[in-house]
């Protein structure tokens, strides 16, 4: 059978192979923790649960409007001006079977071939894949010298004349970076003067820490309104990955647009996920709240057990659910008979020799690091860094 190019070009999802493989083992009786995926642990919110049983018993349960229920969107609406005091209308809104197909029609509405798209790296997994499948090209900003923050003037010297659109992901996956003001506004500035559409991707934005403050871009430079396409869901700080609910919040006319292009894709969300995001939005707002909670005690918990480890560097996150761990300083070193190579090997060997899974940094185009999620259960991350710790103190 033919395969097309860019199918052969594909990369399969680095967070998703890893999560697979723990499953797998997992279900051969292995005892195994997997930091790989970044999924809450937490049943969700109740309020949910009981939207979406009350859409089932009420037979709402077919096709909705491609672009979601008025009501998800108005929700939407109220969420925004609530939480960031930004004012949209229904028709700016879409929903979506998730952020990452709202990303993927958002770049399908701005790239023609041989456009270019600017990505911030360490980047997560899925950007640069869905770049190169409308044939686009992906520019590289590095920001692993940087503190994990773009340094502006090296991206004003990536934009060409083929630049149409920038992907910000803050609060950050995989580093937990937060972008800080100035930052922000220097990227608005740039999208506004080279006519730059950025692709605000903010799906953890109730996830930060300590003194840490999330922006949203609109606040901090209303000018760049006509530049933004607001990436958003219910995924992560509502517990609810598997309802596959996000949302796109940007000018009428690229919204229509996206709206057509899903129109062709997935027909629309589905039903009763949509309500179930309707309770969330609507009812869990405490729910909310306690999560992040308990999310900021992993977080405090997993650094001072990985600060006790030896021949790796991390920066304190501080946003998100991941720490990103520099393992440079392993490639070279054995465990058993066994060398590790690169980040890849490091997480195959952890894997196989301790059970323990975790993402290897050339996932998300950055090797010699691995992230590791604390999403997990208090006890899952206590066993799972010891195993860790031990496998460290293992190598020579």
């Amino acid at each position: 059978m033919f395969i097309a190019q860019r199918a052969e070009r594909l990369q399969p999802s680095a967070t998703l192979a890893v999560a697979g493989k723990a499953k797998a083992m997992k279900r051969e009786g292995k005892p195994v923790i997997s930091f790989g995926s970044g999924e809450p642990d937490f049943n969700s919110p109740a309020s949910a649960l009981q939207y979406a049983s009350d859409a089932m018993s009420k037979g709402f349960t077919h096709y909705t409007p491609e672009s979601g229920i008025p009501e998800l969107k108005e929700a939407v609406c109220r969420y925004y001006q609530d939480h960031f005091g930004l004012s949209f209308s229904v028709p700016e809104v879409l929903i979506g079977a998730g952020a990452k197909p709202l990303i993927y029609e958002a770049l399908g509405c701005l790239l023609d071939p041989g456009d270019e798209a600017l990505i911030f790296t360490p980047a997560w997994v899925s950007y640069v894949e869905q770049i190169r499948l409308f044939d686009a090209k992906e520019v590289l900003v590095d920001t692993s010298d940087t503190g994990f923050i773009p340094d502006i003037d090296r991206v004003r010297s990536l934009i060409s004349p083929r630049t149409r659109c920038m992907i910000v992901n803050t609060p950050n996956n995989p580093t937990g970076s937060v972008y800080d003001r100035k930052t922000l506004l220097g990227l608005a500035d740039i999208a506004i003067k080279h006519d730059i559409t950025i692709i605000y991707d903010e799906i953890y934005e109730r996830l930060v820490y300590g003194d840490a403050v999330h922006n949203q871009i609109l606040n901090l430079c209303p000018a760049a309104r006509e530049h933004t396409i607001t990436i958003n869901g219910v995924s992560k700080a509502f517990a609810m990955t598997g309802w596959r609910i996000g949302y796109a919040l940007g000018p009428k006319g690229i919204i229509s647009k996206m709206s057509s292009f899903q129109g062709h894709l997935t027909s629309n969300p589905c039903s009763v996920a949509q309500y179930a995001s309707l309770g969330a939005l609507r009812g869990a707002e405490d729910d909310v709240v306690r999560m992040h909670a308990s999310f900021s005690g992993r977080r405090e918990r997993i650094l001072g057990l990985l600060r006790d480890m030896p021949h790796i560097r991390f920066a304190e996150p501080k946003g998100a659910f991941y720490v990103w761990i520099d393992i440079e300083k392993t490639i070279g070193m054995r465990y058993g008979d066994r060398v590790i190579e690169n980040d890849a090997s490091f997480c195959e060997i952890l894997l196989e020799a301790k059970y323990v899974a975790a993402v290897p940094g050339s996932g998300f185009l950055t090797p010699g690091n691995i992230r590791v999620s604390y999403a997990n259960a208090e006890e899952e991350i206590v066993e799972g860094m010891k195993r860790l710790k031990e496998f460290l103190v293992e190598l020579c």
